[in-house]
């Protein structure tokens, strides 16, 4: 399934300069706020701009698919400038909470064609040259299933994901931020708390580590403002998860001062890590076809959020 519109990104970063070299030179345009970012792409050979507003006229003329590939605290600039220049676009996003950017779409009038995206893909580094043409193949991309969501848009939005390689799931944008709480955003909290104790542990500690403690901090080399830009607007789930984690880590520290064991926290941490490893283990195989659906049939969305519940990949079909 292919875009047949261009694909105009806002934002050359690493998840939209990735998404740019995913689709190439002669599917995208775009734009970037810093003028060695739009150099760099440039010189790669991608029509990127430091002129947002042209960019958003020709996205206008072209009909082309917009993705805001900006950090959230970015988001309200570059909304003003899609309501004001490019109104009644097609418009996706690719940042990691889905709750105020579709709230924010909504502010400024674009929700009619506004479907929300969040490719689970990404590393620690940032910038064009952190960008990776294979970045989304095999990824899970979320594709929202918000009410009032527009066939056209989401089947569009759903390409877009499946041209990189990426697999598809759909929830709606308030399911998608209460799961990402507990399996990315709280992970970024652990991680800086994991880094911080083996820091605390002086040069020894350090010389020491191995991999579990790289493989449990690898988050935390990301830069502190994008991981409080990707943490905090969830605030309110990550702080349920932080309350849960919390009360787990005191149960198991409360066993240890007296019964000098962890309790129960390890065999039921194991358990859920092999029912991960399980679903990851069928994801290869490929058991579980995907579920086809066509967007603007009777009961579509509905469908679709059944699907994301069960953690079951969706396809677009009609």
């Amino acid at each position: 399934m292919t875009v047949t519109a261009d694909v105009c990104v806002l934002g050359a970063g690493l998840i939209g300069g990735s998404l740019m070299r995913a689709l190439g030179p002669g599917r995208t345009f775009g734009w970037n706020r810093s003028a060695a970012g739009a150099e760099a792409a440039t010189a790669a050979g991608f029509a990127v701009t430091t002129d947002l507003t042209a960019t958003l006229r020709r996205a206008r003329q072209d009909d082309a698919l917009v993705v805001v590939a900006v950090p959230l605290p970015a988001l309200d600039t570059v909304l003003d400038a899609v309501a004001e220049h490019a109104p009644d676009v097609a418009l996706t996003d690719v940042i990691s909470v889905k709750g105020p950017v579709l709230d924010a779409a909504r502010r400024r009038g674009l929700a009619a064609r506004f479907v929300g995206g969040h490719p689970m893909a990404g590393t620690a580094h940032s910038g064009w040259d952190a960008t990776d043409p294979d970045l989304f193949r095999g990824a899970t991309w979320l594709v929202a299933a918000d009410d009032h969501t527009d066939p056209d848009t989401w089947t569009r939005v759903a390409g877009l994901a499946l041209d990189t390689g990426a697999r598809i799931l759909s929830a709606t944008s308030t399911d998608h931020d209460a799961a990402v709480a507990r399996i990315s955003h709280l992970g970024h909290v652990l991680a800086e708390a994991l880094a911080l104790s083996g820091a605390r542990g002086g040069d020894l500690a350090l010389a020491l580590a191995a991999g579990s403690f790289r493989d449990g901090t690898r988050v935390a080399a990301t830069a502190p403002d994008l991981v409080r830009a990707i943490c905090e607007p969830n605030r309110d789930a990550l702080l349920e998860v932080l309350d849960e984690c919390l009360a787990d880590l005191g149960a198991a520290r409360s066993a240890l001062a007296e019964r000098g064991t962890l309790g129960a926290l390890v065999e039921r941490g194991h358990h859920a890590r092999r029912a991960y490893d399980l679903a990851q283990t069928d994801r290869a195989d490929g058991r579980g076809e995907p579920l086809e659906v066509t967007p603007g049939a009777d009961g579509w969305l509905e469908e679709l959020r059944a699907a994301g519940a069960a953690g079951r990949e969706v396809r677009p079909v009609g």
